[in-house]
């Protein structure tokens, strides 16, 4: 039988739940990994990177993945109230916190029956390498039919600045953080538009301001210095659907599109908004993605992080689960490892 059939002796076989949310991938890893040591998140996020990146490249890249893939390995928590640990992972490495990969994975491991919890409205205390996540799920009739988390605090870190960028010219930027630091500019700034048939454009200009940013400042985070480098560029323009705040697109790690709205994003630009004093406490803004998906953010209380003022923003969204995934590693096989090629 088909559902007998197993890797043969001395391979490794990586088992995996795949998902997406709003068009982000997301590939759940639940069983086939090596212990992964450490008594902090970051702490197993550097002994993963350290001791076992090579499979983090074989889920990722090609030919089990592809250059935009995205992962989540599950870890035991590290806190007492804890529910569940996790690494993000992506095509260059490792993210410190993921929106849309908490919103995917709370729908997999709810729905799947991976985490029991009562109730139509259940929350799991998600640790995460920016800190903790408090994500709640929405029930109807025993399924997840949308994700909201209280994001970690949030800041504009810098507001109107000017990089000169290779082939655009003189480009404003602002850079702020929801567990990751991204800088934001102007879909019209860039002479780019956000839809699909602007992919491979959005790519090379949104690469092109984060390498600029990145050559022209430093940037660090208030407390952990593992946390404190610029994660990507976000592309801001007009929504497609006016009903809608507005849409972007963000460009992160080595040339990844974002094909959802990006969570971490969203809570940023939240963070973004409020600061300028552009929306009020508790104001939802709809954001839609490439593929016209959205998620909603607000900024929920306002409160300091290190010598940042910063809110507390709550991201939702929808995620759905499409198939288990079971990966084997031929140890003779050249490029067990995997291959990128955009």
């Amino acid at each position: 039988m088909i559902s007998e059939i197993k890797a043969p002796k001395g391979w490794t076989t990586i088992t995996a739940i795949d998902a997406h949310t709003g068009g982000e991938p997301l590939r759940v890893i639940i069983d086939g990994l090596p212990e992964i040591h450490g008594n902090t998140i970051l702490e197993k996020r550097r002994y993963m990177k350290e001791h076992h990146d090579d499979l983090r490249k074989a889920m990722m890249w090609e030919p089990r993945g592809h250059a935009d893939m995205y992962g989540a390995i599950l870890t035991p928590s590290v806190t007492p109230d804890g529910d569940i640990g996790v690494l993000f992972t992506h095509n260059e490495g490792y993210s410190t916190m993921c929106g849309h990969g908490i919103i995917a994975l709370v729908t997999v491991l709810l729905d799947l029956g991976l985490l029991e919890k009562e109730g139509d409205h259940p929350v799991i205390n998600i640790d995460a390498p920016a800190g903790r996540i408090v994500a709640t799920a929405h029930r109807a009739k025993g399924r997840v039919e949308s994700v909201s988390f209280i994001n970690v605090p949030s800041f504009l870190y810098v507001q109107d600045d000017i990089v000169e960028v290779a082939g655009l010219g003189k480009i404003k930027y602002d850079i702020a953080y929801g567990g990751a630091f991204y800088a934001f500019v102007q879909a019209s700034d860039l002479k780019v538009g956000l839809g699909p048939e602007y992919f491979h454009q959005l790519i090379e200009k949104g690469t092109a301001v984060k390498h600029a940013v990145m050559d022209s400042r430093e940037i660090k985070h208030p407390f952990e210095p593992d946390l404190g480098f610029l994660y990507g560029t976000i592309i801001i323009g007009p929504p497609h659907d006016a009903s809608n705040h507005s849409r972007n697109v963000c460009i992160f790690a080595d040339g990844e599109l974002d094909r959802a709205s990006t969570g971490t994003g969203v809570a940023a630009r939240a963070a973004i908004h409020y600061a300028k004093g552009e929306i009020s406490l508790g104001q939802k803004i709809s954001i839609e993605s490439i593929l016209g998906t959205c998620m909603a953010s607000c900024a929920k209380e306002e409160t300091t992080y290190g010598p940042h003022k910063a809110i507390i923003p709550e991201v939702s969204g929808r995620a759905s689960i499409i198939g288990r995934n079971e990966m084997w590693i031929d140890p003779s096989d050249p490029l067990k490892h995997g291959f990128i090629l955009r």
